[in-house]
């Protein structure tokens, strides 16, 4: 019998893999149905749904390596880098849904002082880090024409195989959204590998505005990973990221 391992737990939801099976329990049955139609929707490899019943999802496992894991070094070539970016851009072609709305300016820029707020309570960096990454962040936060996301591209949902890209996985955040925060997640740990996202990607992008959604994604990630138990904030590399953006 294969073994049960557990990939991701917390109050939100969990992850188990059996043998070459996923199981996704997740009570949000929207978040769910999201990601089925997502992964019906898009023009790249995705993993095979086997069966669903709330609040479980069972999904095959996609062969190859994951493109990266954020705070440690890629195991893959820059040419993986570049397919990747390739097959972010097939998703932002995606269609949107009828009536898909991008979250409001106003939301995003409420959660940024919330999160804000926290690093000062907690004392987790010097106030002049927080305030500098949240000058950046705000330059995010712009007008900008929404498309079809992924929603939270981390290098570890992007499986490759000889500079390949054999599957993209975890879509329960896709949806309207902006396309630079896309690559900003894709590329946050790996900023050496951003040119080489951007290459494949072969449209326009604002570096800039991608280092601003670093900025916002960090300030945002630190106090909800703390408040799940993911160990001392201290230790994150979005904290190193805060730190280094500020000097």
């Amino acid at each position: 019998m294969p073994d049960v391992q557990v990939v991701v737990a917390h109050r939100a939801r969990a992850t188990l893999r059996v043998g070459d099976v996923f199981l996704k329990v997740d009570p949000d049955r929207a978040g769910i149905d999201a990601e089925v139609a997502a992964m019906a929707a898009v023009a790249v490899p995705t993993p095979r749904v086997l069966w669903r019943r709330h609040p479980v999802l069972a999904i095959e496992r996609v062969r190859g390596a994951a493109l990266a894991t954020f705070g440690q070094p890629s195991p893959v070539g820059p040419a993986s880098w570049v397919t990747a970016g390739a097959a972010v851009r097939s998703v932002h072609r995606t269609p949107l849904p009828t009536g898909a709305a991008a979250a409001p300016a106003d939301g995003l820029a409420r959660r940024l002082e919330e999160a804000c707020a926290w690093f000062l309570a907690h004392d987790v960096v010097p106030a002049d880090v927080v305030r500098r990454n949240r000058e950046l962040a705000l330059l995010a936060l712009r007008p900008r024409t929404p498309c079809f996301t992924h929603g939270d591209l981390q290098p570890d949902h992007v499986f490759v195989e000889d500079d390949v890209v054999t599957g993209v996985i975890d879509w329960s955040g896709a949806g309207a959204g902006d396309p630079l925060l896309d690559i900003a997640v894709l590329t946050l740990g790996h900023p050496e590998h951003l040119d080489d996202v951007v290459s494949g990607y072969r449209g326009d992008v604002d570096r800039d505005l991608v280092r601003a959604w670093w900025a916002y994604r960090c300030l945002t990630a630190v106090p909800w990973l703390a408040e799940h138990g993911f160990g001392p904030p201290g230790a994150y590399p979005e904290t190193a990221v805060l730190l280094a953006a500020a000097r």
